[in-house]
């Protein structure tokens, strides 16, 4: 285990009625402006825009509108969420949603509090944001764990780049696992494989040694896998959907990364695929991360060979190390295909005429990976998953 400091600053309230129970006393806490943040309408079809508003008038807020949050937010939406808080002095920021709506919200947070731009602040000057609005996050979509951390990741449209921020960390998340229960089934299995994925992204760091903060990170991905299992056969199953809530959050929340220097390297080609594409995130990893492991192979074999045993439940008996971390793969590949998740760009519907070497020239190479990538082997990654 590495050296290392924990602290976490985000207070949850997990379950049945969480924001009825605690929101109030919540809100009383924070000033009289508050800005409702959120997507394209959903939670006015499904009652938690009423519920939720009722909520602040009673605390007597007035309350600023910030709607339209796309996924894969862009730099553009986080500057007009900025100038909608200045402009009506907004005091709290209440962001309803999932990983999108939350990130967004994350950079308007500090980008209303400064007049420089955040994007050169943080990327070209290497500098960090001092001032922020208070948050809070009300989780309706699961998968990302976005309000577990002050990371945000936003596209660029103008420099076509998909890449982190960072900004405010939420003083509070509201996880009420039966606000998703309304998600369409396709984004539940794409964002319970993003789940899994910050998960074994985090695995796969170092030190790749067995250690605490895996075995923990081995329980996560086995009930990933499980409670999606059990609701792609019973989708209103709730017991099942708050063990996914719940497992996306802990991905997030730092403590599977206690101690270890994290990979990611498949997110960040995800990221830069996305900022070409616009592509759902959950499916373009679905289709990436069999490759990219069949490339990290050599070096990550111990660790490949240990998930098959401790979370695919791979038989050990008379395998080698590399039959093992091979049989992992295969049980990884056959899962995505159960859950329906696409295997091919194809599939996903990019473009044949996609400039994958534009993607690849971009990408975030990580130094926490196992095997050092060069842009040349992320290139030919992507090919192959066409």
């Amino acid at each position: 285990m590495n050296t290392f400091t924990y602290r976490y600053p985000v207070t949850v309230y997990f379950g049945e009625r969480a924001a009825e129970k605690n929101l109030p006393a919540e809100l009383a806490r924070v000033g009289q402006n508050v800005m409702l943040a959120y997507g394209g309408g959903s939670i006015k079809r499904n009652g938690i825009y009423d519920e939720l508003m009722g909520l602040l008038k009673a605390a007597g807020k007035t309350v600023t509108e910030f709607s339209g949050i796309m996924s894969n937010p862009t730099y553009a939406k986080v500057q007009e969420g900025a100038r909608l808080a200045r402009e009506n002095d907004v005091d709290f920021i209440l962001a309803v949603g999932g990983g999108s709506v939350i990130d967004c919200c994350k950079v308007v947070s500090a980008q209303a509090k400064t007049d420089e731009d955040l994007w050169e602040l943080e990327t070209v000057l290497r500098g960090s944001p001092t001032g922020f609005i208070p948050m809070g996050a009300v989780v309706t979509a699961f998968g990302t764990g976005a309000e577990m951390n002050n990371g945000a990741v936003i596209t660029n449209e103008t420099k076509k780049v998909k890449g982190p921020l960072w900004g405010a960390f939420y003083d509070f998340a509201i996880l009420d696992p039966a606000y998703t229960m309304t998600m369409p089934m396709s984004q539940v299995i794409s964002g319970s494989f993003d789940a899994l994925s910050h998960c074994m992204e985090t695995y796969m760091g170092s030190p790749m040694e067995t250690n605490l903060s895996d075995e923990i990170n081995e329980a996560c991905q086995r009930s990933i896998i499980r409670n999606l299992r059990v609701t792609l056969s019973d989708p209103q199953n709730l017991i099942a959907r708050s063990e996914l809530v719940w497992a996306a959050a802990m991905g997030e929340n730092g403590m599977l990364k206690i101690g270890k220097v994290t990979d990611f390297q498949a997110h960040m080609l995800e990221h830069q695929l996305g900022a070409y594409t616009d592509c759902n995130h959950g499916q373009g990893l679905a289709v990436i991360h069999p490759v990219l492991y069949r490339h990290m192979l050599p070096e990550a074999a111990p660790q490949f060979a240990r998930l098959a045993v401790n979370v695919w439940g791979v038989d050990p008996g008379g395998r080698t190390e590399l039959e093992l971390a091979n049989a992992f793969i295969d049980a990884l590949s056959s899962f995505i295909r159960e859950a329906g998740l696409p295997t091919t760009f194809t599939e996903m519907g990019i473009p044949a005429d996609t400039d994958y070497k534009a993607i690849a020239d971009t990408t975030v190479l990580t130094g926490g990976c196992c095997r050092k990538f060069t842009r040349d082997e992320l290139l030919a990654v992507l090919l192959e998953c066409r």
